[in-house]
């Protein structure tokens, strides 16, 4: 579904991201774990298109995606859920899943609902400006405003973060029933722990380059994966 070769990415006047390579497949969780400063935000910016790659290739269901605007991205089917959630905190929970629509024409009832099925508390708060909400539910608010463009692909960025441990294992189960239900998520992740046990493939990026791949399980048992990321 998502094929990146040999991208190279220059952030800030540093080479953030050195020449990776990795595929997504359709249905799947793929998690991309790492240190801070490893490069893995700036991947899911650069994959929609918010930042330009220098070189390399990023290619989704056989469609270049650089050089496209970051609308045309999501028009093809790729969302983001932002790092630090980025809820617009004047607008309502509902005017916020109706932004995530933005590039729809269509009637958006069916999807609010599904949202709404997913999150009830965001039901309960459907009238409430989102900066009122607690942060576990900016962070449903978050996902559900990705989900309103049906994407093929969704992209988490640390999804967990300064979340409460229950809200945090609240949000993993979602991730797995989006993806049940036929989403397929690219997830970045501090809490590697959380992250491999729910990822089918997984990568380690350590300083802008790939150093490891396998199955979220193989990583778990991985001896220097443990040392390095699970305590």
């Amino acid at each position: 579904m998502l094929k990146i070769e040999n991208l190279r990415v220059n952030y800030g006047g540093i080479e953030a991201v050195k020449g990776i390579s990795l595929e997504v497949t359709e249905k799947e969780i793929v998690t991309l774990i790492g240190a801070n400063g490893a490069g893995k935000s700036t991947t899911l910016r650069t994959i929609t298109g918010l930042v330009k790659s220098a070189s390399g290739s990023i290619k989704f269901l056989d469609d270049e995606l650089t050089g496209l605007s970051p609308d045309r991205i999501v028009a093809k089917g790729i969302t983001l859920v932002p790092e630090g959630r980025r809820v617009f905190p004047d607008l309502t929970v509902l005017e916020n899943l109706k932004v995530g629509a933005y590039l729809r024409k269509d009637n958006l009832q069916k999807d609010i609902d599904w949202v709404y099925e997913l999150f009830p508390r965001l039901k309960e708060r459907l009238w409430q400006a989102a900066g009122t909400l607690s942060g576990g539910e900016q962070q449903m608010l978050a996902v559900g405003r990705a989900l309103m463009s049906r994407p093929k692909l969704i992209m988490m960025d640390e999804p967990s973060l300064g979340l409460a441990p229950t809200i945090v294992k609240n949000i993993f189960d979602i991730i797995k029933e989006i993806n049940r239900q036929g989403v397929t998520i690219l997830l970045v992740e501090q809490n590697a722990n959380m992250a491999l046990h729910t990822a089918d493939t997984a990568y380690v990026l350590e300083t802008g380059r790939l150093t490891m791949k396998g199955t979220g399980k193989e990583l778990l048992k991985d001896e220097a994966v443990k040392k390095a990321y699970l305590g």
